[in-house]
């Protein structure tokens, strides 16, 4: 009984430890049939297409499709798409079927930076800067005027990092991630400019005018001012009556005539 017992109690412990053996093994004979690649959000934002990563699996060191599962590195298929700065994750996975799953996040952009310099950027969430590839552009804060992108930045170095100095697209992100947040804001302001001084003016949607916006310095009171200036004088003079509406001095606004 005793001798029973004690087979009962290892035949669970042999199978916990062969098991995984066994399907370890089975796994990495089987071939690889299938590459499956899903990327989040994709109906939102396109900066990459499932094309575009099958593309790069396919063509990563030596065939995939029919290779057995141990020949083929999801580490290295992994690292490959990492290189794309518009994914925010990327994750490469074999399941036991010999399928070779690719799974990618897209990053969240809040504006797009055009410097006078040249090029064409976006900046996500995250403060993290990435070239414009291709015709896609979605709907944000164009920015531009007196900006510089660092090879730092476009290293992957995000523009809240501490290693950034003195850059007034840090400022900017500040202002765009407010803005966005205000729905009236987000709906009126369409383009942020970057002056000689590094001083700030917004492009309004609606009016023909141009708001100085000045530093970034108490830049909510400014708005809420403008806000204010908005609801009570434009109504009455008209949208057009200025050429200039100048916020960069405490608690007034100046106003130039067209």
């Amino acid at each position: 009984m005793k001798r029973l017992f004690r087979i009962l109690l290892i035949l669970p412990v042999l199978y916990l430890f062969i098991m995984p053996v066994w399907i370890l093994s089975l796994t990495n004979t089987r071939l690889c049939s299938n590459i499956m690649v899903s990327i989040a959000d994709s109906s939102e934002y396109h900066f990459v297409t499932k094309r575009q990563l099958s593309n790069i699996v396919m063509y990563s060191d030596g065939r995939v499709l029919g290779q057995p599962v141990r020949d083929v590195s999801a580490f290295d298929i992994e690292n490959r798409i990492n290189v794309l700065r518009e994914l925010k994750v990327a994750e490469v996975y074999m399941s036991i079927d010999g399928t070779l799953h690719v799974y990618a996040d897209q990053r969240n952009p809040v504006m797009r930076v055009i410097p006078d310099e040249g090029g064409d950027f976006f900046v996500d969430e995250d403060g993290v800067v990435m070239r414009k590839r291709n015709l896609y552009t979605p709907r944000l804060h164009v920015v531009g005027g007196n900006i510089t992108i660092s090879q730092a930045m476009l290293n992957g170095i995000s523009i809240l990092d501490t290693a950034i100095k003195n850059s007034i697209l840090k400022d900017i992100f500040q202002l765009v991630v407010y803005t966005s947040n205000k729905s009236f804001w987000s709906a009126q302001i369409d383009q942020i400019y970057v002056d000689g001084d590094n001083e700030i003016d917004l492009i309004p949607r609606v009016g023909n005018h141009l708001i100085h916006l000045g530093t970034i310095e108490n830049y909510e009171g400014k708005l809420r001012n403008l806000a204010a200036f908005y609801e009570k004088v434009l109504p009455e003079v008209g949208w057009n009556k200025y050429s200039l509406i100048n916020l960069e001095f405490k608690d007034q606004i100046v106003c130039r005539k067209r």
